[in-house]
């Protein structure tokens, strides 16, 4: 007997082996490849497997570990971080789609409990598929990825009342309030037990298990924490998924969380693995081929009504209607959690086996799609946005009006895209820097803060001409392209580079490789993270070494020369001023402002007689945002200009003083400094 179980096991993994290899190459998600080995192995397919009691064991035992996981990740403080995606568009998506296919349902002749069934089963997405795609194409940290997860969440926390209502859809329940009254205090008193363990217990059993520093015995701790309170959750008369969700719970908060999820990943993919292959056991192939048009209706209806939804749910919180467009689009496939809720329906006989099979067929289907439906968005998007829509839901796609911005139009500034963390610090050096810049972002909660602030920001979507130019590309002189999503990065740079041909176009990107294609679009500078990170990294250990600073700038310079020129033509390489400072060692070029009061205010550059008492050259005078380079002696220094200067940073620092009101004049300190005179020998 045991023999027999462990054959059917190496048939299915040596099968989803190869399935999965074959469907890697042609980028398909490996949820899908189990789902089709289950179709090969199953009853209806080739039936390699004799007992498939054994694979729906281990597939239950998938189901557990999977809410299990889900508990662990779920908290109230990642709520708050996403309160409007989550709470609001995911209610918005979950309720409209449960609304609109019960309506649908039931207009067909459906009776009322399998009606709302079919909603409960439809509005799931896929986050595990959509995620695995968003972190192959690099995009987790885009407003469309943020708000499909988002969204998913929400969809997979709302599995735990779909499957409390369940047993009420079946009408299992005569009196349906003294049911939910019932329900309702149990579950009261297992959440009750769930916190009182998770705050009182857990956290004193947790300390001396790990206190232990046994590997093998922190894990088993884990799993019969996750199997106890599952146990408890039956005992009392609820599902084995909402005792796992709680079991999560349990740790979600608890200070050993990140090493208990680790632990956990290995078996939750390995017996999720069972699970998908259970599901795909259960599709009729035969049944799939006999109603072909029906299916593929169904297919087609599906995907349009879920995009429609979940792009209009992404828009009402904001959202542009690109982001909105895409959102959609990666949300219209059937998720793994709707397979949670099928099984027991199917149990209580509110699924018959002939819908189930439509249902089965559909989902696959979906989910095979789903790769290509996301990469087909942006291309779908951007026709989208050339609609004639109203203005107020093609906001992000069109500029909002000249006239209610109250400011003229700007030239030779600096168009920043993303206000993260890099745009909001280059925002705050030309601000310092009397440099002129505009913002665009795409987060509307953003723009509303920094608009009241009185940043010069505005809600937009940059892969749109229009949204460029109403920034002023054309006479912008800098373009700096700081998101996350590598998609529009390339979609600006393309768009950007024709529209101002003298344009310096800098871009953020966080791998490698991305270089030398947006150097292609058009990008002057291509700043990737990666190797900068690694850069950072070598230079502080080296530092730590005590390695001589000139040393360890000599290294940077030498490996960003290196590496940048692989990706670079020689011919476009101009050395920057700023390399002056490994070249020519101990030297400084600075920025110094004539503030009013100070004592050069007044004076011409022949009388301060910079290079002769303080061997500092000045190179240029910034006045009025007018650059004056190689100013002649004769010319004088005003309250408000900006001296450009070169030499040693103590002569710097010397001539610096009379820049300010409070300069020591006439009293014989650095006025009176020779030539041969340093700031360290003052």
């Amino acid at each position: 007997m045991i023999a027999t179980y462990i054959l059917d096991i190496i048939i299915v993994l040596a099968l989803a082996i190869l399935v999965i290899t074959l469907g890697t190459r042609l980028k398909i998600p490996g949820v899908v490849g189990f789902l089709l080995t289950g179709v090969l192995v199953g009853p209806y397919g080739l039936g390699l497997v004799r007992d498939a009691d054994m694979v729906e064991v281990l597939a239950e035992i998938g189901i557990i570990f999977l809410l299990f996981t889900i508990g662990m990740q779920f908290s109230f403080k990642t709520l708050l971080e996403m309160k409007k995606i989550v709470i609001v568009a995911g209610t918005l998506q979950v309720a409209l789609t449960i609304l609109a296919v019960y309506a649908i349902m039931y207009f067909f002749g459906t009776p009322a409990g399998s009606a709302l069934l079919f909603g409960f089963l439809i509005c799931h997405s896929s986050t595990t598929i959509t995620l695995k795609i968003f972190q192959d194409r690099a995009e987790v940290n885009t407003p469309y990825a943020r708000s499909t997860l988002g969204i998913s969440l929400y969809q997979d926390i709302m599995t735990v009342p779909m499957l409390i209502a369940i047993p009420i859809l079946a009408g299992h329940e005569a009196d349906i309030t003294a049911a939910m009254l019932n329900l309702g205090l149990t579950l009261l008193v297992l959440v009750s037990i769930v916190l009182a363990v998770a705050i009182w217990v857990l956290p004193r059993i947790m300390d001396k298990i790990a206190g232990v520093r046994s590997s093998e015995i922190f894990l088993l701790s884990i799993v019969l924490i996750c199997f106890v309170i599952t146990f408890i959750s039956a005992k009392l008369g609820l599902s084995l998924a909402l005792g796992a969700f709680l079991a999560g719970l349990t740790l979600s908060e608890s200070a050993y969380f990140h090493q208990a999820f680790a632990s956990i990943i290995p078996f939750r993919d390995i017996f999720t693995s069972f699970f998908f292959i259970s599901i795909g056991m259960l599709l009729n192939i035969w049944f799939v081929l006999e109603n072909p048009v029906i299916i593929i209706a169904l297919v087609i209806g599906l995907l349009i009504l879920k995009t429609v939804i979940a792009a209009g749910s992404t828009l009402a919180i904001g959202q542009s209607l690109r982001t909105s467009v895409l959102a959609g689009f990666a949300l219209c496939n059937i998720g793994e959690f709707a397979f949670v809720l099928s099984g027991p329906a199917q149990e209580y006989g509110v699924l018959s086996k002939t819908n189930n099979q439509f249902f089965l067929a559909v989902a696959v289907i979906t989910m095979a799609l789903t790769p290509f439906i996301i990469s087909a968005g942006p291309g779908v998007a951007d026709r989208v946005c050339r609609l004639p829509f109203p203005d107020r839901m093609k906001a992000g796609c069109i500029p909002p009006e000249r006239e209610k911005n109250g400011k003229p139009p700007i030239t030779g500034h600096v168009i920043v895209i993303g206000y993260g963390l890099n745009g909001r610090h280059l925002a705050t050096v030309a601000k310092i820097g009397n440099v002129p810049y505009v913002v665009i972002d795409l987060n509307p909660e953003t723009v509303e803060e920094e608009q009241k602030r009185g940043e010069p920001i505005f809600f937009g979507d940059a892969t749109n001409e229009s949204i460029l130019s109403h920034a002023g590309i054309e006479e912008a002189r800098v373009l700096v392209i700081a998101i996350n999503d590598a998609l529009s990065t390339r979609a600006i740079t393309r768009i950007a580079r024709p529209m101002n041909p003298n344009l310096y176009i800098i871009a953020r990107t966080q791998f490698l490789p991305e270089v030398k294609m947006l150097q292609g679009l058009g990008a002057n500078e291509v700043i990737p993270e990666e190797f900068e990170t690694s850069v950072e990294i070598f230079s502080r250990v080296l530092k730590k070494y005590l390695v001589p600073k000139g040393t360890v700038e000599q290294f940077v310079h030498e490996i960003r020369a290196d590496s940048y020129q692989m990706l670079r033509n020689p011919a476009e390489f101009s050395a920057d001023l700023t390399d002056l400072r490994l070249t020519i060692p101990n030297t400084e070029i600075a920025a110094l402002k004539v503030l009013p009061g100070a004592e050069v205010a007044g004076m011409d550059l022949a009388g301060i007689e910079v290079r002769k008492k303080y061997c500092v050259s000045i190179l240029a005078i910034r006045r009025a945002g007018e650059i004056i380079a190689n100013p002649a002696g004769e010319m004088d220094l005003r309250a408000g200009d900006e001296a450009i200067v070169i030499g040693a940073p103590g002569d710097v620092a010397r001539l610096s003083l009379h820049f300010h009101p409070e300069s020591p004049a006439g009293s014989g300190s650095s006025a009176a400094s020779g030539p041969g005179k340093t700031g360290n020998e003052e």
